[in-house]
């Protein structure tokens, strides 16, 4: 299984002469300024608006971010990652947002369905092989007709969520320092160890974090890989979106996130995990980013990705 660089390289050459590591660097705080500005908006404002309608002062922010409402305001403050962008590539860099996507400037979207398809086959087999170790679900809150209700909405805010995600750190990150230099250690392992990093929980215990941090690696390792077959970023956010869709709105492993999905799991900042435990979630997480890594990259897989070729405007 072999990958042709050439899609990449042509993407990794775009950016123009403005991006300089220092340009990078004040445009990615730029984009960190307009995120933690709006997360404290929305999260400020929400949390007022919560305490007042629910007349209990005492259940404060954590209260809050724990409800469903919570939840929603949580994702509409990824927003500032999508704000902050536009301001770096055009006030920074003077190009467009959307010289981000890919070398078409475009989505494509053949590669978003076939890493969206991929992602929720093999979650479904991560989820049958947690349940084998871990086979206690339950049937979440939400009803029927409201879990129909919210769908939508929740996946119009995963999906504003998991793109901003991968247009900074596998498009405006990646791109940029790719530009610099030639190797991998640098312009994929920072922008992927940042966003393993981000997913660290202060609730879960070390031997919990550390196989979500593994499992976050591969998957972030499988991000990476997709963008650089295809010189756009069209199957990372289907995959992307894939992951988060079914933890929001099917089988959620974590309670603070729990409000919306049909079914709950153990959750993985409760007590009573084992470092055994640990271990065999790593190893389930590991090993459906490689097979969705050979979904969409093996030659004889129907969802294998096309790269974008110089000679034409769009992804097959």
């Amino acid at each position: 299984m072999t990958i042709d660089p050439a899609a990449f390289e042509r993407y990794r050459h775009s950016p123009n002469v403005r991006t300089t590591l220092p340009r990078q660097l004040f445009g990615t705080g730029i984009v960190v300024l307009f995120w933690a500005a709006t997360t404290v908006a929305v999260l400020v404002g929400g949390t007022y608006a919560f305490i007042a309608w629910q007349a209990t002062p005492s259940s404060g922010i954590q209260g809050f971010l724990a409800s469903p409402l919570g939840i929603l305001t949580a994702l509409v403050s990824f927003a500032g990652i999508w704000i902050g962008l536009w301001v770096a590539m055009r006030w920074v860099h003077g190009e467009k947002l959307s010289a981000l996507l890919g070398n078409s400037r475009r989505v494509s979207w053949s590669g978003f369905l076939k890493g969206l398809i991929a992602v929720l086959i093999t979650s479904f087999i991560s989820e049958v092989l947690l349940y084998l170790l871990q086979p206690q679900i339950t049937r979440g809150p939400i009803g029927l007709s409201s879990w129909l209700l919210f769908a939508i909405p929740i996946a119009a805010l995963t999906l504003l969520q998991t793109s901003s995600e991968e247009v900074l750190f596998r498009g405006y990150l990646l791109r940029g320092l790719a530009n610099r230099f030639t190797s991998p250690f640098v312009w994929a392992l920072p922008p992927a160890l940042l966003f393993t990093s981000l997913h660290w929980s202060a609730s879960s215990s070390p031997a919990i974090n550390a196989c979500v941090l593994a499992s976050i690696a591969a998957f972030a390792l499988l991000l990476t890989l997709v963008v650089y077959a295809t010189g756009n970023l069209g199957a990372a956010l289907g995959a992307h979106l894939g992951n988060n869709l079914t933890g929001f709105l099917l089988i959620s492993h974590q309670e603070s996130y729990n409000s919306f999905a049909l079914f709950n799991a153990r959750p993985l900042e409760g007590p009573g995990w084992t470092t055994s435990d640990a271990v065999l979630i790593a190893f389930i997480g590991i090993a459906c980013s490689m097979l969705t890594i050979v979904l969409l990259l093996h030659p004889r897989s129907p969802l294998k990705l096309a790269a974008e070729l110089p000679d034409r405007t769009s992804t097959a």
